[in-house]
């Protein structure tokens, strides 16, 4: 998104960014005071601005373009002036004491420069911590909220007054490039996860914006797609999560995506941005648009998109123009205005503060640590494996072994201080790890990275470097490891970002030569009667049926954040026991993804125009026509066998679920569900306790089960019990009826299913509801231009 955007002005024409600062419309000259934000009405302030100002304030400050020789990396414009390396800035009026405000990305960490002005004496590293896909297979609201705290304080120190993130978009298929900044396939838990790290950040009285709203679900064509979605995908898929995250945690801004809602561009869709997002949801902050999302400023303003970012001056002269000529009522620009001035009296900007410069690094490193080893997720621990008890000496092979990752790239990137490698993780953790592959594993990487030196930015967007071929151990290599160690790691890597989605093959698909790594070395190892472990250090989904046999355990680590190696090792020690669990199905098959067949939509080469950049800019639409059958939905509902659920997730113990007790059997207005989990094995361990609801489908078709609420346990010692507690209310039981725009939870019989996944439920209640119960009336809005013929379970509708 916007670093892609940052690094361009080196490539461009000064005018193009170029902003004043400064209202060029002289004053009237009066003996009375200038009215100040802060101390005067918003009404009053608003009242003095010329309409200049206005047209300004509502369009960021752009890029400054300097005549130096550019560095090379992100370089922003006015931010140089107060945090470099941030992603843009507001514009500021100090006449009537209205200050320009700092925004900066970071889904997984603050992005700034690490070093100002050439001087490397003083540093700004900030936190890496675990990307959304580990973050959201934590399912701890509680523990991410801490890390929300953490986060926001480097926000906060290092002087930026909003930070551009969460991202809480859906995982509709697992190519999505941008997958790892995305929480989960499922609203509930995307909508609880970024409600929890939205608290968590914004307690340090800094800002959030919850992104990219809406149906932003695929980089390729982000800034032409039109996204085709029926007006009940919508609501339950797409717009549940913003839904949950507004109304629990009401973020400072939300950002509006690249892509169109059935015609229109979200950015310029009225009834998405006022009707649904502040009529219905009653949002109160402010809307800005992606880094120049959109086409028409008028129409933005119009829509209820207050900022444009990261601005130019031809934007705000066409809403200049278009209040002069009558095409937009100068009260709708003084309610964007508003709006973003109501945003400006809570920042730390407004409100005097000075930045330290000094977060505490140290400490927020530790919350990543932790972090990072609650969401890892044991997928496969044959014959008790893991974790590594009597085995002192490993083999460690696989490129990411030894430069291991630790989050996406683009706007996802951080400049941290450090990552912690797998090779260090385990020495720091006591075994032995063997120099001789060490050494051939180093050497081949730097050999590799000498043959594509370092790219600017820009170039790396525009040619990106293919990620490195994965070593090919020979034959002697492998037979030597296996004779020298006791057991054998392999990790397997791979990274994305934003601009570009992930393909099959050599991606979501392993490689021959990975292939060949894991048969070879486990054919080897097994033979001398050792073990083989997996590591998975992945942004998102890859294939594992064709290959998970072959080795004795593997451990899905994510992408983990800067303390990665140490926190893998913790696992794998058994000094934490893992307790994350899937927030996302892995299939068997690419080809069993519903979404498979329509990914990412079809291209208008015809209608290609030139866009920015001197690149052309592709008309594409992409229909989901898979309606609500998403993720877990598609797989329980279609019988389509995974390779791993939704909600799936081993221990190094095991839990039991006993007495479930439904607080009545005959749904009134609300009920409550009880449960008691057991650890009945022999280590200290959490379990994610998971509802599913089964609903009757007699005016549409359903899911066959829809998850409604989960909780994780304390740490449970061997034989200790929690009893969990869960609320369902009418709308838990409702979906959403199109033909006439609301919620409704139809009468019959509804199944309670409690459990440690999508498919191992573990006990079940029933209730019955006596009659149709209309929960919300929505308005009719965001109807697709055409019907959408929508996939539906056989013997319905």
């Amino acid at each position: 998104m916007i670093k892609f955007f940052t690094s361009l002005r080196a490539f461009l024409p000064a005018t193009f960014f170029l902003c004043s600062c400064y209202p060029s419309t002289a004053q009237a000259q009066t003996n009375k005071p200038l009215p100040q934000l802060g101390k005067n009405s918003i009404k009053e302030v608003i009242g003095a601005m010329t309409l200049e100002e206005k047209a300004k304030l509502v369009v960021g400050n752009g890029f400054h373009m300097p005549s130096a020789k550019l560095p090379s990396g992100p370089v922003i414009g006015q931010t140089q002036d107060k945090v470099a390396g941030a992603a843009g800035t507001t514009f500021g009026i100090p006449r009537l004491g209205i200050p320009s405000l700092v925004v900066s990305d970071g889904p997984a960490g603050l992005r700034i420069d690490p070093i100002r002005n050439h001087d490397s004496s003083k540093t700004y590293y900030a936190t890496a911590f675990p990307v959304a896909t580990l973050l959201a297979s934590t399912w701890d609201t509680a523990l991410v909220k801490k890390v929300g705290v953490a986060f926001g304080s480097e926000v906060h120190d290092y002087g930026v007054d909003i930070l551009l993130a969460p991202a809480l978009n859906i995982q509709r298929n697992p190519l999505g490039g941008r997958n790892f900044e995305y929480y989960s396939e499922d609203p509930l838990v995307a909508g609880n996860i970024t409600a929890a790290i939205v608290n968590g950040m914004e307690s340090n009285g800094i800002g959030t914006s919850i992104k990219h709203f809406a149906a932003n679900n695929q980089e390729t064509n982000r800034n032409t797609v039109n996204t085709i979605v029926s007006e009940r995908a919508l609501r339950e898929i797409y717009l549940k999560g913003f839904e949950i995250a507004v109304k629990k945690s009401q973020p400072w801004t939300v950002m509006s995506s690249y892509n169109k809602i059935n015609g229109t561009y979200t950015s310029e869709e009225y009834d998405l941005l006022t009707t649904i997002l502040r009529k219905e949801w009653r949002f109160k902050g402010l809307v800005m648009t992606d880094w120049f999302g959109g086409k028409d400023p008028v129409a933005q303003m119009k829509a209820g998109n207050d900022l444009l970012m990261p601005g130019t001056p031809q934007q705000s002269q066409k809403i200049i123009d278009a209040v002069n000529h009558d095409s937009l009522d100068v009260k709708i620009l003084d309610e964007n205005v508003a709006r973003i001035l109501n945003i400006v009296l809570m920042s730390p900007t407004f409100k005097g503060y000075h930045a330290s410069d000094k977060p505490d690094l140290k400490k927020n490193a530790e919350v990543s640590r932790a972090a990072a080893e609650e969401g890892m997720v044991l997928l496969k621990n044959d014959s008790n494996t893991l974790p590594i008890k009597s085995a002192k000496k490993i083999a460690v092979f696989g490129n990411t072994s030894y430069d291991i990752i630790a989050g996406g790239t683009g706007s996802g990137d951080v400049n941290k201080a450090y990552t912690i490698s797998l090779l260090q993780g385990l020495s720091n953790a006591g075994y032995q790890v063997n120099n001789d592959l060490q050494k051939v594993y180093t050497d081949y990487l730097k050999s590799e990275r000498e043959k594509h030196p370092k790219k600017s930015f820009f170039a790396e967007f525009m040619n990106p470097t293919p990620p490195i071929a994965e070593y090919a151990a020979g034959d002697d290599v492998i037979a030597k490891q296996a004779a020298d160690n006791d057991i054998a790691v392999i990790t397997i890597g791979r990274n994305a970002g934003e601009g570009r989605d992930r393909k099959v093959n050599n991606d979501f698909n392993l490689s021959d030569t990975e292939k060949t790594l894991i048969k070879d070395v486990s054919t080897a190892f097994h033979a001398k009667g050792k073990k083989v472990i997996a590591i998975l250090n992945i942004g998102g989904v890859i294939e594992v049926a064709s290959w998970r046999d072959e080795v004795d355990g593997i451990l899905l680590a994510w992408q983990p954040g800067l303390e990665a190696g140490n926190a893998i090792a913790d696992v794998l020690s058994g000094k934490v026991t893992p307790s994350g669990k899937l927030a996302t199905t892995f299939p068997v098959s690419y080809t069993d993804v519903p979404s498979a067949k329509t990914f990412p939509g079809k291209e208008f080469p015809d209608q290609a125009v030139s866009g920015s950049f001197g690149r052309k800019q592709i008309p594409a639409e992409v229909t989901y026509d898979e309606g609500v059958y998403v993720g877990y939905r598609y797989y329980t509902t279609f019988d389509v066998k995974p390779a791993y659920e939704f909600g799936y997730g081993m221990s190094y113990t095991n839990f039991s679920y006993s007495n479930l007790k439904l607080s009545a059997a005959t749904f009134n207005t609300n009920l409550t569900a009880t449960i008691m989990v057991t650890n009945i094995g022999n280590v200290a361990g959490k379990e994610v306790v998971q509802l599913y609801l089964s609903a009757p489908a007699k005016m549409m078709d359903k899911p066959v089960e829809e998850l409604k609420a989960f909780a994780k346990t304390n740490l449970l010692k061997p034989g200790a019990s929690q009893t969990i507690t869960f609320k369902i209310a009418a709308a838990d039981l409702a979906s959403f009826y199109a033909k006439n725009s609301y919620w409704i939870a139809e009468r019959g019989k509804y199944t309670v299913k409690i459990g440690a996944s999508s498919l191992n439920i573990k006990q079940t209640a029933s209730f019955t509801l006596a009659k149709d119960i209309v929960v919300e009336k929505d308005h009719k809005v965001l109807v697709p231009e055409a019907d959408i013929n929508e996939m539906k379970p056989k013997n319905t509708f």
